[in-house]
């Protein structure tokens, strides 16, 4: 299971690098009336959750910047003036957090993991679970940039 799942992530950051090289600075960064953030919060909102979901909650360190968790976490409204330098941070880090998951996994340092409740409701319990809720939560945002999509 655990390999389906991580086949699933890398295809859906595969197709959010598309989002990322397919607009342009503008438009990545453009909160359309009605919304409450950007395309390219989503993708940097999905980079920090994972990195929660998976090595906060397992008490491991993580691998993205404060600043990085400050700007994307959870509750946070972006601002509309993300750099290009930060857009080309956020396309690395979709493969280079992925690439360091598979690692890890391989090599088994996920020993426990600390049971939490998600917003929406979910108990998360285990790292199978985590696996799967970054699945399901990635398809949320993606659905999300693709209504983002139609307003740019």
């Amino acid at each position: 299971m655990e390999q389906a799942i991580l086949k699933n992530l890398r295809t859906n950051h595969h197709i959010l690098s598309k989002f990322i090289d397919g607009y342009s600075l503008e438009q990545l960064n453009k909160i359309p009336e009605g919304f409450r953030n950007n395309i390219i919060w989503n993708i940097g909102h999905l980079i920090v959750a994972q990195q929660g979901l998976i090595y906060r909650s397992s008490d491991l360190p993580i691998h993205v910047t404060k600043d990085m968790v400050d700007k994307y976490t959870n509750g946070t409204v972006p601002d509309g003036n993300t750099t290009q330098d930060e857009v080309d941070e956020i396309k690395g880090l979709l493969f280079s957090t992925l690439d360091q998951l598979e690692k890890d996994l391989e090599e088994g340092i996920f020993k426990h993991y600390n049971e939490r409740q998600t917003k929406t409701g979910f108990t998360i319990s285990n790292l199978e679970d985590a696996l799967v809720f970054c699945s399901f939560h990635e398809g949320i945002h993606l659905g999300m940039i693709l209504s983002l999509r139609k307003f740019l």
